[in-house]
């Protein structure tokens, strides 16, 4: 057993190439040995959101504040809201983050594949992310 306490880890600001706003990264996890479980804790400030990306065993978002959007290619921009569950099957495309001007925090949890949990692809542009049908 592992228990690592709260505030033990650092808070990290979210990459630049993967994140357009201002993210924060919190409580990372990762299995070991032969476990491919992975995740953190994400918050997205207004407007704040991932690139395009895909996971290759898929993802599950579990929304814990705020209010937030997901898209998957080619389909609508879903609103996300507290206790929400959102589930991405393998290889999807799609992006998350916050909505326009409130702030959102989910738990991102992704098995890894050959060591890999996410291929990262373009930044989702502004008219993306405030299209609206």
């Amino acid at each position: 057993m592992e228990i690592k306490r709260s505030g033990s880890q650092p808070s990290v600001k979210g990459p630049e190439a993967y994140f357009t706003g201002i993210v924060r990264l919190d409580a990372p996890f990762s299995g070991s040995g032969d476990a491919r479980i992975s995740g953190a804790t994400v918050t997205f400030e207004p407007g704040a959101r991932t690139a395009w990306h895909t996971h290759p065993l898929g993802q599950t978002l579990l929304v814990t504040s705020g209010l937030g959007r997901v898209q998957r290619k080619g389909g609508p921009i879903e609103e996300i809201r507290p206790g929400d569950i959102i589930w991405f099957p393998p290889g999807e495309k799609h992006w998350h983050g916050a909505a326009p001007h409130c702030a959102m925090t989910h738990i991102a949890i992704a098995e890894k594949l050959d060591g890999k949990n996410v291929d990262w692809l373009e930044q989702v542009t502004d008219e993306e992310y405030n299209w609206a049908p």
